[in-house]
């Protein structure tokens, strides 16, 4: 198998589009709110891509039917707007380094076939704690981009994220800019321990408005209240088991991951 494998469903004309990047990665913001815009705006599959950089594993579906893991390419053509959308979704990011730059690599190599015209990846700031006001951190390729977030309410502070940001949402910035492609990334905090509604909303309330779209968010809510119903019952757990009842045994039913 080739290192990273391309299948076009369709090659669609689109006008001067944006590239909204949603992969897994920390809460699985950006997973959950590229995958919301999806869902919300009914965009179209167009691409798979497949690599050996990817886990060696396949999906079982509910029929028994399964699927070699994958990313995915998603369009929605905007005829209000002066640029349509590409969305870059996917079950993974690459294991390696190598694996990393190399998809990162091919999406930018279908960004300029695309004339893709910015870039938006998504993704969670790990606070390690739970997080009531959600604040969305940005970075971006220019001044003046980081101005224009700044505009729309996202915080630059100084020194965040230290360590960076890893993964195809800073790659896809770094090499993006290094061929003249302007790109942000945007990071909604979350504390890391589950997948997380509320960072992904904040993302999207950004988002959606500098992209000039109009979604519900209503599942995100529901998912929400379902993580803040968890985080409540892991809590009480947790004072039980400090008070010297020790650690209840939790029922599975109020574990179960919401995805």
């Amino acid at each position: 198998m080739e290192e990273v494998v391309i299948k076009f469903i369709k090659k669609p004309k689109l006008r001067s589009p944006v590239l909204i990047e949603g992969l897994p990665g920390v809460g699985n913001v950006g997973k959950l709110a590229a995958e919301h815009l999806i869902d919300q705006l009914k965009a179209v599959k167009f691409a798979d891509i497949y690599s050996k950089h990817f886990p060696p594993q396949v999906l079982v579906n509910d029929d028994g039917v399964i699927r070699l893991v994958n990313n995915e390419l998603y369009y929605k053509k905007l005829p209000k707007s002066e640029s349509d959308l590409i969305f870059y979704v996917g079950d993974y990011q690459g294991l390696t380094p190598e694996g990393q730059y190399m998809l990162s690599s091919k999406v930018l190599d279908i960004c300029e076939e695309f004339k893709v015209s910015r870039i938006y990846t998504l993704g969670g700031y790990g606070m390690g704690k739970m997080i009531q006001d959600t604040r969305v951190l940005g970075a971006a390729t220019s001044n003046e981009l980081v101005e224009e977030m700044k505009g729309a309410g996202v915080v630059f502070p100084k020194g965040e994220p230290g360590s960076g940001i890893v993964g195809a949402s800073g790659l896809l910035l770094g090499l993006g800019n290094l061929r003249g492609l302007e790109a942000v990334c945007l990071m909604g905090e979350t504390s890391g321990y589950f997948a997380d509604p509320k960072g992904a909303q904040a993302v999207l309330e950004i988002l959606t408005e500098l992209i000039n779209v109009k979604v519900d968010f209503q599942d995100l809510v529901d998912k929400a209240d379902q993580i803040d119903a968890i985080a409540s019952k892991l809590k009480d757990l947790e004072e039980t088991a400090q008070a010297g009842g020790g650690m209840p045994t939790p029922n599975p039913d109020d574990l179960h991951y919401i995805g």
